[in-house]
């Protein structure tokens, strides 16, 4: 049985569900009506052209932008808002942060602290958020540098890292968290290209591992490899969606059709 039956069949349960959501930046509409579901196990890839609202998207999974329509849920939860009479209220900050415990997320830049080791900035919210003791945040944190492949590295700080390195890192920090859903937005897209490889084998060990993952990607190879679905975004809309074998394989739509023909 592949990954992706795997996956399929280990649950029904919707880890991320989108009805209708959209975001504008004054005239300017970013998401015109995005509906899409992740499966608890699954994969999914967003690919498209830039400013197509990917990574608008993204970033609205868990709340760092805010809906201006639609509805978001994680694990069943709204994202940023309750429900009370029919109406939505948006949560204040603290709850906010608090839902975003469940969810780890990698930038295109690492965002790491500058002033501590790799394994301090993967220590540093287990301490501080969970309360964990250090020396068992310390524990954990070494067994995760040393799945990203950098345990030799615990004590160096970033700027004594390659950017493959520092992204590492930076999955290793999220992953200390013990997050239910990973996002990625275009994780490789600031590496050099020889550096690439080293971030996308940590991201397919994570997939092989059934972490739920939305990864936004210009790496179709990746996509085609690792994905369960692959959508493809243009001009704030779903254009099409289904498995890496159709979208990637056979498309259905001209314009994935002319994206994919300008990519691969």
């Amino acid at each position: 049985m592949t990954r992706h039956t795997e996956a399929a069949s280990a649950t029904d349960q919707l880890m991320v569900e989108a009805r209708g959501v959209r975001k504008h930046y004054g005239q300017l509409e970013v998401l015109k009506g995005i509906d899409l579901e992740v499966r608890n196990g699954e994969v999914l890839c967003l690919v498209g052209p830039s400013g197509s609202g990917k990574s608008t998207f993204l970033r609205c999974i868990n709340h760092l932008e805010r809906l201006d329509g639609g509805t978001l849920r994680v694990n069943g939860h709204l994202v940023g808002f309750r429900e009370h009479e029919g109406r939505l209220y948006e949560l204040r900050e603290k709850e906010v942060a608090a839902q975003r415990l469940d969810i780890g997320m990698v930038f295109q830049r690492f965002n790491l602290f500058p002033h501590m080791t790799a394994l301090q900035n993967v220590m540093e919210a287990p301490v501080q958020v969970h309360r964990e003791k250090p020396a068992a945040a310390r524990e954990r944190a070494m067994s995760l540098l040393e799945r990203v492949g950098l345990a030799d590295k615990s004590g160096a700080y970033p700027a004594m890292l390659s950017g493959g390195q520092q992204q590492r890192v930076a999955i290793a920090r999220a992953l200390a968290m013990r997050p239910r859903l990973m996002l990625f937005d275009e994780p490789t897209s600031a590496l050099d290209p020889e550096l690439v490889g080293e971030v996308l084998d940590v991201m397919r060990g994570l997939a092989a591992d059934g972490m739920t993952m939305v990864v936004v990607t210009h790496e179709m190879g990746f996509a085609r490899e690792v994905a369960d679905t692959v959508v493809f975004m243009d001009g704030g809309v779903v254009v099409e969606s289904g498995p890496p074998a159709d979208v990637l394989g056979n498309p259905q739509h001209a314009r994935t059709r002319s994206f994919l023909g300008k990519v691969l």
